[in-house]
């Protein structure tokens, strides 16, 4: 049975909440193996310290990265000209998602493409390239804001930075642990036997961990990029009534012959569609859905099954 509008939406907010979940589940586990490998009495404090280190790297991060990304990818203030080319659209926009106006930034480039940053919607920024503003006509660079717009009202810049923070910090504490070990050893000659017995289960689940815990986290961090981007989409027929022109723009995003010469695999994920065109023969491996499956997925929304034709 085709879901409704309401229901993709729901569906996908829950499905990333989950997985998000899950790898904070990863990271404490860990967190609790490492310490009851030295204090098998008290895994707890290693399960909490981890998580705690995960919410300051977090907190970290969304203070500080909206600038940085900005700047690495070139970005400058729209000038007056420009701004009269994205102003209405924006402005449009905003008042549907009921956010206040982001600024508008704008990428010298002739590679189509849009992300969106900042760590509330008060403090939002979108960015676009020159590219997109050239071939893209209204109602697909209205799809394409409303994209944007719904990832700074869903959140998801916040949200993703935590993800993205907590699953690097799988590997990186993976790595102390499997030091840890080479160089001095989880057992001690002053504990008891119930004491080695149980250090000496904590230290097998942490070499486990070790193993499987950075795949699984970065497969799920990948998974939830992936749920955010339909959540956004979906978000974005919302606020304009007419998905088929993101459907077009998707489909001339991801056909344009030019490369974006600023991207990177660091912000890869943040723009609307992979900028570095990476071919997977897996989607598990991919920051974005398929752009035909999103495609399909708009063209459900708005109950056809046609592939919209590009202007």
């Amino acid at each position: 049975m085709k879901k409704t509008l309401q229901e993709q939406i729901q569906a996908n907010r829950r499905g990333s909440i989950l997985l998000a979940f899950i790898i904070i589940v990863l990271l404490t586990a860990l967190g609790a193996a490492i310490a009851g490998t030295y204090a098998p009495r008290q895994w707890y404090l290693g399960a909490g310290g981890a998580a705690l280190l995960g919410l300051i790297m977090a907190w970290v991060s969304n203070r500080s990265g909206s600038n940085i990304i900005l700047s690495i990818s070139r970005a400058r203030e729209a000038t007056q000209a420009e701004d009269q080319v994205l102003n209405n659209v924006v402005e449009e926009m905003a008042i549907a998602a009921g956010i206040p106006k982001p600024k508008v930034y704008v990428i010298d480039d002739a590679s189509p493409n849009a992300f969106a940053t900042g760590r509330n919607p008060e403090e939002a920024s979108i960015a676009v390239t020159t590219g997109l503003l050239q071939k893209l006509d209204r109602d697909e660079l209205q799809g394409v804001m409303a994209h944007e717009m719904s990832h700074i009202r869903n959140d998801d810049i916040k949200f993703m930075t935590t993800v993205t923070v907590v699953a690097g910090l799988i590997p990186l504490l993976a790595d102390l642990f499997v030091r840890m070990q080479w160089f001095g050893g989880g057992s001690r000659r002053d504990r008891d036997r119930d004491d080695n017995s149980l250090a000496s289960i904590f230290m097998i689940v942490g070499f486990v961990l070790s193993i499987v815990a950075p795949i699984f986290a970065g497969l799920l961090e990948l998974a939830v990029s992936r749920k955010r981007e339909y959540l956004a989409d979906a978000s974005a027929a919302e606020l304009t009534r007419y998905p088929e022109g993101l459907a077009r723009a998707l489909r001339k995003i991801a056909s344009d012959p030019d490369p974006l010469q600023v991207a990177n695999r660091a912000t890869q994920h943040m723009y609307i569609v992979n900028p570095l065109k990476l071919i997977h023969t897996n989607d598990l491996l991919s920051t974005h859905p398929d752009v035909e499956a999103r495609i399909a997925a708009l063209m459900g929304l708005a109950g056809t099954r046609s592939v919209p034709p590009l202007a």
